[in-house]
């Protein structure tokens, strides 16, 4: 089991077939996700699986494509009532900027450089994240409602197959701003991250 801190990020190698399974350990934390093809310009664009998939997110069967449209992830279990964004970009120094935080905030752009420089790995941009979890509402006109997620319960998980080796990134978003309830108008918390490979059996990240 890989702990995923709250406020914090995350990196995990992982192999082709590897599956993963994020666990949302209290029932209302987004974590933002982002893969990574090591040693390439390529990563799992939002962009590109929206139009793969021809719908804004992606249901248990579903694919997540790379910025070249390959195939890189693919959602196999889902317990929530499914809605993990593809839209909002991961916060930043300056979106807790323009919320009016006037200290410095922890953020999951920064959370990302972290985990990645633990494995030493190089990348050029922060991606569009998936965001697990994150419940954006669309309403008529186009607006963007932010919603709490629609975990039904503690222990609800997402689980996705690797299909190609990758770098994996998580961050548990550490918003909590007043009046913006992504992460359920609860304090930010842990999560849990648990790595079987091909075989089934559990890696042991220790």
């Amino acid at each position: 089991m890989v702990l995923l801190p709250a406020r914090r990020g995350t990196a995990v190698r992982v192999k082709a077939g590897d599956v993963i399974r994020v666990v949302n350990t209290h029932g209302s934390q987004v974590v933002d996700t982002w893969a990574f093809v090591e040693g390439t310009d390529e990563f799992m664009s939002m962009e590109h699986t929206r139009v793969c998939l021809r719908k804004l997110s992606p249901s248990v069967g579903d694919g997540l494509f790379s910025n070249r449209r390959r195939l890189l992830l693919t959602l196999t279990a889902d317990d929530t009532d499914g809605g993990h964004d593809t839209l909002c970009a991961a916060c930043d120094p300056q979106r807790y900027e323009l919320l009016g935080c006037l200290e410095p905030h922890d953020n999951c752009t920064d959370n990302l450089r972290t985990a990645m420089a633990q494995l030493e790995v190089r990348y050029r941009e922060t991606p569009c994240p998936f965001n697990l979890f994150m419940s954006i509402r669309i309403e008529p006109g186009g607006v963007m409602i932010w919603s709490p997620p629609l975990c039904k319960k503690a222990g609800d998980s997402v689980t996705l197959r690797a299909e190609t080796d990758l770098v994996l990134a998580f961050s548990c978003c550490p918003m909590d701003v007043a009046g913006n309830p992504i992460n359920g108008n609860q304090p930010v918390r842990d999560c849990e991250l648990l790595i079987y490979d091909a075989l089934g059996r559990l890696r042991d990240e220790r």
